[in-house]
């Protein structure tokens, strides 16, 4: 592939000589069709965005009617209808006490746009606080400020001597649960971590970042309610934010509009992409206090501002498809609805792979189910990397009408909310098979 002009992202551009790159032309509904004839069920909605599926009528002709008005303006000094009317609705459904909201373009940058808030509200009232508490296999995107916060290893190290040192510690891992626990037995013991690590250093911390009870680019680790309880409570007590990144699990993926819901928290910072546009089109916002905001507003001092942009912040064309989606969880009373399916795919996950003598663990929070795939059950020894298990499965599921990306050896499902039961059927049956012709009965 040494001729071909495009650089993909998270590919090893090698592995291409012997797999040749997948055009696809077309999507409609939990498909996707390529050049040749074939569909694929999109199993990860395309990388967690197309939660309402492939080219969805309402949000085509939404896109169609704003088009025709306005597709884009300088969003310094000048709104537009679009995003007054996003961010009426995001008001009335997120957390209490979030009342101001930033518009920016991508999930990295909504990230950077927290961490520089953060630091800059305490450089205002002139306190330095520059370090972050950051989590073992926490993602937070791939830009450098959000990498010096990233828990993995796979994505940071290569960029380690060139980024700003702060502070990881050791996160929640209920499979391979340094105190022994069972997941019904937890009350996150290893919330002892983060709290060290908060009394440690309080007086240089100005935010503790985490994905709320699902980190899923850190392998699908879901860990209890509490943890995020008590986070919420010593990061109050000590002065420092609480940045919560919904970017992956908002907007109805952990079962609730958003994962804070669950353990009733509302942090300082909530960062949302992703599925806040349905996949059409970037768009990300921060939500803050007016705490937060107040520590910015200031007469005649444009330094005390707060100075973040980007050429395509608060598009409207986006700001409009995000509209839409809204008005469908709303009106289709879209999280009550899921239920019944994500509870289908996980007892049909469940089902195929439990009793399989190379399933780790399944595990599943909402309209997200995963499968840890381990060389031995017992001593939950993972697979040598270089066996590329899990790419292997990813593989093979192309051939059989599935785009099942793998993570590492983890196979997971995050599909559209429109699938059907008879679609989660396919999907699985397709999964497991796959698995098999890999790694045999």
């Amino acid at each position: 592939m040494k001729d071909y002009p495009i650089w993909h992202p998270c590919t090893q551009m090698k592995d291409h000589e012997k797999y040749p790159l997948i055009k696809i032309v077309k999507g409609k509904g939990v498909y996707l069709y390529d050049d040749k004839g074939n569909s694929y069920i999109d199993a990860i909605s395309s990388w967690w965005v197309n939660i309402l599926g492939h080219s969805n009528e309402r949000l085509n002709n939404v896109l169609k009617e704003q088009v025709e008005k306005l597709e884009h303006v300088i969003f310094a000094n000048f709104v537009h209808d679009p995003a007054l009317k996003l961010s009426e609705k995001l008001l009335k459904i997120v957390p209490d006490g979030l009342r101001k909201i930033f518009f920016a373009d991508n999930g990295s940058s909504a990230i950077e746009v927290a961490m520089k808030m953060s630091f800059a509200y305490f450089k205002n009232n002139g306190v330095i606080k520059p370090k972050f508490i950051y989590l073992d296999s926490g993602y937070h995107g791939e830009t450098l400020g959000a990498l010096s916060v990233c828990g993995e290893e796979l994505y940071a190290e290569m960029y380690k001597e060139i980024m700003i040192e702060n502070i990881r510690v050791k996160g929640p891992d209920c499979y391979r649960c340094p105190f022994g626990k069972s997941r019904e037995e937890c009350n996150a013991e290893c919330f002892i971590y983060v709290e060290e690590a908060i009394k440690k250093n309080k007086d240089v911390v100005s935010a503790v970042l985490i994905e709320p009870i699902v980190q899923c680019a850190g392998g699908f680790k879901i860990y209890p309610e509490i943890y995020l309880k008590k986070l919420r409570d010593i990061t109050r007590e000590n002065n420092i934010h609480l940045i919560a990144d919904e970017i992956a699990v908002g907007f109805g993926r952990t079962g609730k509009m958003f994962a804070c819901e669950h353990a009733g928290i509302t942090p300082d910072f909530m960062t949302l992409s992703k599925g806040i546009t349905g996949g059409y089109i970037p768009l990300s916002v921060v939500l803050t206090t007016d705490e937060v905001y107040d520590a910015f507003y200031s007469d005649y001092c444009v330094l005390k501002a707060f100075l973040h942009s980007h050429s395509y912040t608060g598009n409207p064309l986006a700001c409009s498809l995000a509209v839409e989606v809204l008005n469908i969880f709303e009106e289709e009373n879209l999280l009550e609805k899921n239920k019944e399916k994500y509870e289908y795919l996980y007892q049909k996950v469940l089902e195929y792979f439990s009793g399989y003598k190379y399933c780790g663990e399944v595990r599943s929070k909402g309209f997200i189910t995963a499968v840890e795939l381990v060389e031995d059950r017992k001593s939950k020894k993972s697979f040598d990397w270089k066996k590329r298990v899990g790419f292997q499965i990813y593989r093979k599921s192309l051939t059989k009408g599935a785009l099942l990306r793998n993570l590492g050896d983890i196979i997971y499902f995050m599909p559209p909310y429109i699938i059907s039961f008879d679609e989660i059927d396919k999907l699985v049956q397709i999964a497991y098979e796959s698995t098999i012709e890999v790694l045999g009965e």
